[in-house]
This record gives structure tokens, sequence and C-alpha cells, in this order.
């Protein structure tokens, strides 16, 4: 599998050996598919925002244009973040860190990581990570 790798048709099988050279070439196809997602709605937006900043003689579009850009450009920070974890993820497959909980060490699953290809934690460790968080939140 190389990088222009098509996912579609790859069965990912729990009885292969956890992280082989064919997961790890998938998970890498799909993360660069996400990113280059992300990147071209990024682009999209930026087009739409340029397209978007005329002059509204009526206060009320205006205010509403307002709004709606500043909701864009939240998602699009969330998404610079996001983009960011993913080149994490991509460094984690290059180092063979990748599919393994940073608490436990334990392999994290292969159909967690095919929903979240960015996981970084084991379903168990964070649920106790969340435990955790709500614990503090709510003191």
């Amino acid at each position: 599998m190389s990088e222009n790798t098509s996912l579609d048709g790859f069965v990912l099988s729990e009885d292969d050996e956890f992280m082989n050279p064919n997961q790890r070439a998938y998970f890498r196809a799909k993360l660069i598919a996400w990113k280059n997602d992300i990147l071209r709605e990024a682009r999209e937006t930026l087009g739409h925002l340029a397209e978007e900043s005329a002059n509204h003689p009526d206060l009320a579009d205006r205010a509403s244009s307002e709004t709606d850009r500043a909701i864009e450009l939240r998602a699009r920070d969330r998404q610079r973040k996001l983009i960011s974890k993913i080149d994490a993820a991509l460094a984690r497959i290059d180092d063979g860190t990748y599919g393994y909980c940073e608490e436990t060490g334990e392999p994290i699953g292969l159909r967690r990581l095919d929903a979240r290809p960015i996981a970084t934690l084991s379903i168990e460790a964070q649920e106790r990570h969340e435990r955790r968080e709500k614990v503090y939140r709510d003191e």
C-alpha cells in the first residue's frame, strides 16, 4: 500500500498482527485524506469569506453576516487544531507508536482507530480520563 492507496476494499481484521505494514498504510492514507479534506474546506471558506466581505447596507444583514463569519472562523480554528492532531498521528505512524495507548502502552484497538484515527488513549484510559475531568469540573 502506498500513500496514495485507496481506502476502498481494505478490510481491517483483528486477526492480523496489530499495526502491521498494511494497517499502518491504511491509517496513513485515512489520515492524509482527512487532512486534505479539511484543507480543501478551509480554502473554500477563505474564498467564501472574501466574497462575503461586501458591505451590507442593512444593519441586520451586516450583523447576521458578522455572526456567520465568527462561527465559520471558530470552526476553522477547531479544524486547525485537528490538523495538528492528524500531523501528530502521522508522526506516531512514522515512529512506530501509532495505535498504542499513551497511558498504558496497550493497543488501542482497530475499531476505535478506524472511528477516531487520532485517538491516543484506549477506550478504558479515555473513560478514566473523562471521569477525572468530570470530578475536577464538578468541584
